[in-house]
């Protein structure tokens, strides 16, 4: 299997993970949205030497994989690419900076992770509708995601193609490289064009209706205020640290 089919691949199990994210999948999508936009601000918000009180944010994605039934390991395997990228930027900083911001890096990342694992784009672009970000914006962010797959199935038979008319060859050749891309662009360009006709056809006028159109319920409202609360704790009081007093 190709680097592109495992794309293609990963894409699908995404997308088959969020029908089966535990109780965490029957929250409303607003809600686990705005936990996490309260979250990945909290955490940003640390100062960059302040690394014990940082680590205490570890426990909302802890909670999370537990309560949502989710893998670790999958978890790591999938933002692994990117915690790298995370390191290198934290090793230009002083030492006491450093672990401090590959600790923002990767609890940012993780909330993004789960709240797309256990949410679905189609949940989260209803919950940016529903607060009442432009329209455009919100179709373009769903189209944008579903074009990916769509754009990822050409450049796989494009290659594939391209394989099987020189079979002897090891990758592309350089000579070839603008006109596959041409062909890319023009394929995916046809299907867009297709996909477009169809949503036409079956009544779409530039946005889209989704499911989720209920308002917070006064349950969803008060673990939201909790959840502030949790937040503003961990972020101005050192829990570690008054854990390990308590246990000395």
């Amino acid at each position: 299997m190709s680097k592109i089919e495992n794309a293609i691949h990963e894409l699908h199990r995404i997308n088959s993970m969020q029908e089966g994210a535990g109780r965490l999948k029957e929250a409303d999508p607003l809600l686990k949205f705005l936990v996490t936009i309260i979250y990945i601000i909290t955490v940003v918000s640390f100062d960059n030497t302040d690394a014990a009180g940082e680590l205490a944010m570890i426990l909302y994605p802890l909670c999370m994989f537990i309560i949502g039934e989710l893998s670790v390991g999958l978890c790591i395997k999938r933002i692994g690419y990117i915690i790298p990228f995370v390191c290198l930027v934290g090793i230009f900083n002083p030492p006491g900076s450093m672990v401090t911001l590959i600790l923002k890096g990767i609890f940012t990342i993780t909330a993004a992770y789960i709240l797309i694992i256990t949410t679905g784009i189609e949940d989260i672009c209803a919950a940016l509708a529903r607060l009442h970000m432009p329209k455009i914006i919100v179709t373009l962010v769903l189209l944008i995601y579903r074009y990916i797959t769509v754009l990822l199935e050409e450049v796989n038979q494009t290659v594939q193609a391209y394989s099987l008319r020189a079979p002897g060859q090891k990758g592309i050749a350089f000579r070839a490289w603008g006109p596959l891309t041409g062909q890319i662009l023009l394929r995916s360009m046809d299907r867009a064009s297709a996909v477009y006709e169809s949503m036409c056809l079956r009544g779409c006028r530039g946005t889209f209706i989704y499911k989720n159109t209920v308002h917070m319920r006064l349950k969803d409202i008060a673990l939201l205020a909790a959840f502030c609360s949790i937040m503003v704790l961990l972020r101005y009081v050192h829990v570690f640290e008054i854990v390990g007093d308590f246990i000395i």
